[in-house]
Parts: C-alpha cells; sequence; structure tokens
C-alpha cells in the first residue's frame, strides 16, 4: 500500500509541474487518470487534499517569486478540482467538500508562504543584528584602544610635568649654588681688597696699582659669569640679532667648553620664521646638543637647517653610541627628559620631532617646523666653517 501511495504521489507531482507549466489552458487528461488511480488505490478526498498540499508546499512554492504565488495557487486548484472528480462521482458528498477544501488548501498555501517569507525576514534581521553586534564590538575595541593610549599619554605628561618641576628646582639649586659659591664669594673678595685699597692708600701707595688691576680681574670675572648665566638662561643675540647667530655664538662655546668638533649649516631664510618657531629651533639644538655632551660620547656632529616646502628641517646627527629610542621615550627615569621636552616644544608650534638612532651610526635627531608666513623662495646657504676645540 506504501509503495502505491509513494508513486502516486511522484506522479501527482510531476503531472502537477506540467500542468503549470503549460499554462491554465493545459490539458486535464493527466488530472482525471490520477484521480481514477487513487479511487483505485482506496484514497479518499482529504487524502488526496493532504498529497497536493504537501506537493505545493515543498515543490511548487518554494521557488516561485511572490508575485505569481496567488495565481499559481488558483490554477493549482482546477488541477485538484480535477483529479478528485472520480472520487466525487463515486462519493456524492465530495462535491460540497471540495469547496471546503479547495479554500482550505489555498487558505493553508497562503499561511504557508508567509511563514516562509517571515521566516526569511527573521533570518535577515538576525544577520543584521550579528553584524551589528560585530561592528559594536570592533568599535568598543577600538575605543577602548584609544582610552588606554590617551591614558598612558596623560601618565606621560604627568611624568613629564613631575619631572620639569624637578628640573626646574635642580636648576634654580644650581644657580643658588653658583651664586653663593661664585658671584657672592667673587664680590666679598671685592670689597675686601677695596677695604685694603682704602687703608693702603692711606698709609703708602706703594703696591696699588697692583691691587687695583687685581681687584678689576675680580670684578671682570664677575661680570662674565653673570653673562654666561644669562645666556644660558635666555641668549639676548637670539632676540637682537637673530637665530643663526645665536646658534653660531653657542657651538662656538660648545665645541670650546665640551672638546666636540660641530659643523654648522643654516639657510639664510630661516631668520623669517616668527619668533617663537626661530626660539623653538634654538633650544631643541641646545638639548639635543647638551644630550651629546652627557651622553654620546661623540666627537663631531653635524647641525643643518633646510628648506622645506612648507617650512623648514633641522637635522641634528652625531656618530656617538646609539640608544633604544622607544625604550627610552616610555621609560620613567629621567633620561628621557630631554627627548620628551623637545617633543613638546615642537608640537606647540605644529612641528614634528623625530629620532633615528643606530649601532655604528649613532643619533640624528629631525625637527619638522611649518612656516606661518612663508619663507623666500631662495636663499643662499650660510655656511660657518667648521669649529674645533
Amino acid at each position: 500500500m506504501k509503495h502505491k501511495l509513494f508513486n502516486l504521489s511522484r506522479r501527482y507531482q510531476a503531472a502537477l509541474r506540467m500542468h503549470l507549466k503549460q499554462g491554465r489552458h493545459a490539458n486535464l487528461e493527466s488530472a482525471r487518470g490520477l484521480g481514477s488511480q487513487a479511487l483505485s488505490a482506496g484514497l479518499q478526498t482529504l487524502d488526496l487534499a493532504k498529497l497536493h498540499e504537501q506537493t505545493l508546499v515543498t515543490d511548487v512554492l518554494p521557488g516561485c517569486p511572490a508575485g505569481k504565488r496567488e495565481a499559481l495557487i488558483k490554477q493549482a486548484g482546477v488541477f485538484f478540482a480535477v483529479a478528485i472528480t472520480p472520487i466525487e462521482k463515486t462519493h456524492r458528498t465530495a462535491r460540497e467538500a471540495t469547496a471546503h477544501l479547495k479554500k482550505f488548501i489555498e487558505t493553508l498555501s497562503r499561511r504557508t508562504v508567509e511563514l516562509a517569507a517571515s521566516n526569511l525576514e527573521l533570518n535577515l534581521e538576525i544577520t543584521q543584528r550579528k553584524a551589528a553586534e560585530a561592528a559594536l564590538k570592533k568599535s568598543e575595541r577600538h575605543y577602548s584602544q584609544l582610552l588606554e593610549k590617551s591614558a598612558h599619554l596623560q601618565e606621560q605628561l604627568r611624568q613629564l610635568s613631575r619631572q620639569i618641576l624637578s628640573a626646574q628646582e635642580d636648576e634654580r639649586k644650581k644657580i643658588s649654588r653658583e651664586l653663593h659659591d661664585v658671584i657672592a664669594q667673587t664680590l666679598t673678595g671685592i670689597n675686601v681688597r677695596l677695604s685694603a685699597l682704602k687703608k693702603e692708600a692711606a698709609l703708602n701707595t706703594k703696591g696699588l696699582d697692583r691691587n687695583i688691576a687685581r681687584t678689576q680681574q675680580l670684578v671682570e670675572k664677575s661680570v662674565n659669569i653673570v653673562h654666561e648665566f644669562a645666556r644660558e638662561l635666555r641668549p639676548a643675540v637670539l632676540d637682537d640679532l637673530g637665530l643663526i647667530p645665536a646658534l653660531h655664538s653657542f657651538v662656538k662655546l660648545f665645541s670650546k667648553r665640551t672638546h666636540i668638533r660641530i659643523h654648522l649649516k643654516v639657510f639664510a631664510g630661516v631668520e623669517q620664521l616668527d619668533t617663537a618657531r626661530r626660539t623653538v629651533l634654538f633650544r631643541v639644538a641646545q638639548e639635543a646638543l647638551t644630550n651629546v655632551s652627557r651622553h654620546a660620547h661623540a666627537s663631531r656632529v653635524e647641525v643643518s637647517i633646510q628648506k622645506t616646502s612648507d617650512g623648514c628641517c633641522m637635522k641634528i646627527k652625531d656618530d656617538g653610541k646609539s640608544f633604544q629610542v622607544g625604550r627610552m621615550l616610555h621609560s620613567r627615569g629621567r633620561k628621557h627628559l630631554g627627548l620628551l621636552g623637545m617633543r613638546e616644544r615642537l608640537e606647540m608650534v605644529d612641528g614634528h620631532f623625530e629620532v633615528v638612532s643606530a649601532r655604528g651610526k649613532g643619533t640624528t635627531i629631525t625637527a619638522l617646523i611649518r612656516h606661518g608666513n612663508g619663507l623666500a623662495g631662495k636663499e643662499p646657504l650660510v655656511k660657518s666653517a667648521e669649529t674645533k676645540p
């Protein structure tokens, strides 16, 4: 019995698909033949209706466009009505059941199609929500990384502020100690010599010229020390004459004091930068050379300032020992205070700071500054002879 039903189901599916493919005017003899076979197999109208419904739901409707489903269901209903005719003739009550079953099948088919469409919409919505959740998680990770980086930068700034305050305090101690130990003692010596001169002038004028000369030397020494303090705090030549003379003067004194040869090359148009940018370049050069004398053990340094398309570029290259830049910038010690200070100064004027250090090649510090009012188009290079200790 099951084998007969299976064969009848396959023939019904094939005949219904062929009918739907040929159109509403197709020959329905195959439908009548199937109805007769169903009657011979002992099937009732409801059994054939279930077979028809199963064929629609599993085989016909899933691949049909939404706009053609209703017409397809009606055309399939005609096929079903013809198919149950043999059974209807045998059972007189089948005519009433046919109309009811047709409506039932159409309603059930519509509900099945609507349920399938709802499932598709639900799956699409689930996919969209999963994509949105993935994007949200990615965004959360990104913002978490930004917050972590921001916290790290804030911690760096706090360390830099503490170190700057500590460095300022150390510098004040140094100046105070120098003033007390050098200037105050020198002035006290001058005062003692003046008192002695006063007594000698009243008693004996012999050797008076020699004592006056020694006193003048002490006064000159005090003046030189005061001038040196002033140059270290803020060189007057930078404001009065410009960046190039200030660099020449500083490089000359630095080479004499440290015995490091320095080659300086600057283009004249750099003087057209505003005061703030010229001061930053001077301070970066000053700090870089100070670091060279303290840590690099170099014998030669090249300082150059060249014109770029939107500003100027200063490079300071030494032949000393190298160091790990990343480790130095992220360390908590005070050795990296100079590097952070140079970077902060350049960022204040919208500049860019870079350090490259390699074994056997020394260290190169690059400072890029964008100009505000423009630089001269073609300016001659101002070259200084290499300073020697």
